[in-house]
């Protein structure tokens, strides 16, 4: 009965033993994808920011300046587009929408982000917009992989519809969570009019033709929780600018935004609560089952050795053979 017990325990471990980096390396690739269904929410603001008042074209301050950011998956798209590209796929239909502090439109860019579900990679396909102009995006948007690395990242820029290297600056701490840190600076480059302007009736074509162009640079942060890839907080210090043309009457620029924009606090924890939750998803199946599976699969081990032994120096030994009497002769 032992004998049979050790094997079965033998069996059990070399299976644990198995399972643990077919968890890791085989099902968590497969299993960890950001859903095709996502739908969020983000608030920024700009306090005491600078802002064009277009009916003066002059810029002034104002306590406030919001942003509010919303990604939307299109299931029917990412399911289309999973045909022919043989991959999940996630389709988000983003809007950034900028208010003035009494509630009017500043800006409105709606963009189309077309994604790997599991490494956040760009898939290239009929939809990828930003403002509705075709792009071709490389490198990261709105998330970083699952199990982020200490290093850097090629991030796309909405605004100039390139990318460039967003650097990893250190490790830190934020609300409890341990994150890492990027940055990027993106250089004062002329950037396209948005198609909705905030004046009703004028074009981007209408400003074109008075030879004004639009200038942007940003210096852009994000705190990343590394396992689930997912920013906790992001800023912005954000410089936009209107540059000659006969729209300045003489002038050579003005400002059209600047600002230190931060999310909302109430934002902030919302978000890093759901990151902790999500965070400890991903551990489970990267750390908490592996390597558990492995002590169990030790441990079965062991236990298999033990019972083994104890049946070796119980079995019983086979009697030694009497000797047969010699017959005497006399």
């Amino acid at each position: 009965m032992r004998r049979k017990t050790s094997l079965l325990l033998l069996a059990l471990a070399v299976f644990f033993a198995a399972l643990s980096p077919l968890m890791r390396w085989y099902a968590f690739p497969r299993l960890a994808k950001i859903p095709a269904n996502e739908y969020q929410t983000m608030v920024l603001e700009a306090k005491n920011a600078t802002l064009l008042d277009y009916g003066s074209l002059k810029a002034r301050t104002v306590p406030k300046v919001t942003i509010v950011q919303t990604l939307k998956g299109d299931v029917e798209a990412s399911e289309k587009i999973e045909k022919t590209a043989g991959r999940d796929v996630v389709v988000w239909d983003g809007l950034s929408y900028v208010q003035g502090p009494d509630g009017k439109m500043v800006s409105r860019v709606p963009e189309r982000y077309i994604f790997d579900a599991h490494t956040q990679e760009p898939v290239h396909a009929t939809g990828e917009t930003v403002d509705g102009d075709p792009v071709r995006r490389k490198g990261i948007e709105f998330k970083w992989p699952f199990l982020t690395e200490k290093r850097d990242y090629e991030y796309f820029d909405a605004q100039t519809r390139t990318s460039a290297p967003i650097h990893y600056r250190g490790t830190r701490t934020f609300r409890g969570l341990k994150v890492y840190y990027f940055e990027q600076t993106v250089p004062w480059t002329r950037v396209a009019m948005p198609k909705t302007m905030p004046v009703k009736g004028i074009t981007p074509a209408d400003v074109a033709r008075t030879g004004t162009t639009r200038w942007y640079t940003t210096v852009r942060r994000f705190w990343v929780e590394p396992v689930t890839g997912a920013p906790v907080n992001g800023e912005e210090i954000h410089q936009e600018e209107l540059r000659g043309g006969t729209l300045l009457g003489g002038r050579a620029k003005v400002t059209a935004f600047a600002g230190h924009v931060k999310m909302r606090e109430d934002y902030i924890d919302h978000t890093v609560s759901v990151v902790k939750a999500n965070r400890t998803l991903v551990l489970l199946m990267t750390s908490y089952l592996p390597w558990s599976f492995l002590l169990l699969a030790l441990l079965l081990l062991s236990l298999s050795l033990y019972l083994e032994a104890r049946a070796r120096r119980t079995r019983p030994r086979a009697p030694a053979a009497r000797a047969t009497p010699q017959p005497v002769t006399a």
